[in-house]
């Protein structure tokens, strides 16, 4: 219980004083303190080695739940968002901006919470798209324009390979929700994420999706 307490202020203080913070910490089971959040069935994730790493692996059988980390931090200090994963197979014949459609083997949500100024609230998804190219950004069939989906990785991209990802997230931000005019602005707007999630789902395509997902590190640099 006492190591559980430590390892929970680590993952706090890091974000804190803005040094690489590694927010799953597969290793010493730190996946244990993300709460699973249930939209249509349960997604199940569970710890293990695959194809040589430590992985969190992810399975939907027609379903869509993910685990999510309410924590402040701080796009100031540690911008970068690093983190590896692997689909073992991929969602065929989905138009990924429909709603019927609306299903990823792989996903990161990046929140900023408005709080009571739900319109503030937005949300940047990093995704594994099936049937689109990487580096392609459009609305969430669901939510709008207030959810950004950005296929990281697309069509080109193989099934069963490991593929490690490093993105700018504060200037990610920037470029899909729209530069404010100035570094004050754009940091009153940006600075702060307040929650991550991870989420393999296919509900809406009622198909079966694999996947893993390796450390996720903030970082400065």
């Amino acid at each position: 219980m006492l190591r559980d307490f430590f390892l929970l202020l680590s993952l706090v203080v890091a974000s804190q004083v803005g040094a690489s913070n590694n927010i799953t910490q597969l290793q010493d089971n730190g996946i244990q303190f993300w709460a699973p959040k249930v939209f249509s069935g349960e997604s199940t994730y569970t710890i293990g080695h695959h194809k040589g790493r430590l992985a969190l692996q992810a399975l939907s059988d027609q379903s869509a739940s993910g685990l999510v980390l309410k924590q402040k931090v701080d796009l100031n200090k540690t911008p970068y968002l690093s983190w590896s994963w692997l689909v073992e197979n991929k969602l065929l014949e989905l138009d990924e901006r429909s709603k019927n459609g609306d299903d990823f083997a792989a996903r990161i949500y990046l929140v900023i919470d408005g709080g009571l100024l739900v319109w503030k609230t937005k949300s940047l998804n990093y995704v594994w798209s099936s049937n689109q190219s990487a580096g392609m950004v459009w609305n969430n069939a669901f939510a709008g324009s207030s959810v950004k989906m950005m296929s990281v990785r697309g069509t080109e991209s193989k099934i069963g390979q490991w593929y490690q990802e490093k993105r700018n997230l504060y200037q990610d931000l920037i470029d899909v929700f729209g530069d404010k005019g100035s570094e004050r602005a754009n940091l009153k707007a940006y600075q702060y994420i307040d929650v991550i999630a991870i989420m393999t789902d296919t509900d809406n395509s009622k198909k079966l999706a694999e996947s893993y997902y390796g450390d996720i590190v903030f970082s400065g640099t």
